[in-house]
């Protein structure tokens, strides 16, 4: 396997970003991920319901 700079770069800023202020931001952005996902899902499969059949 390769090794890519840009991938290292963002493995290094992506640690010490965890390192200097914990999990908190990332916890945060999966929650918001996860909810607007949930929604999104929750809509696709619901608005087929929404048809009428004449």
């Amino acid at each position: 396997m390769e090794h890519h700079p840009a991938a290292a770069w963002l493995t290094q800023a992506a640690t010490s970003a965890v390192q200097q202020h914990g999990t908190g931001n990332l916890l945060r952005v999966v929650l918001i991920v996860m909810i607007f996902g949930c929604a999104l899902t929750a809509w696709f499969l619901l608005r087929g319901y929404k048809r009428k059949d004449d």
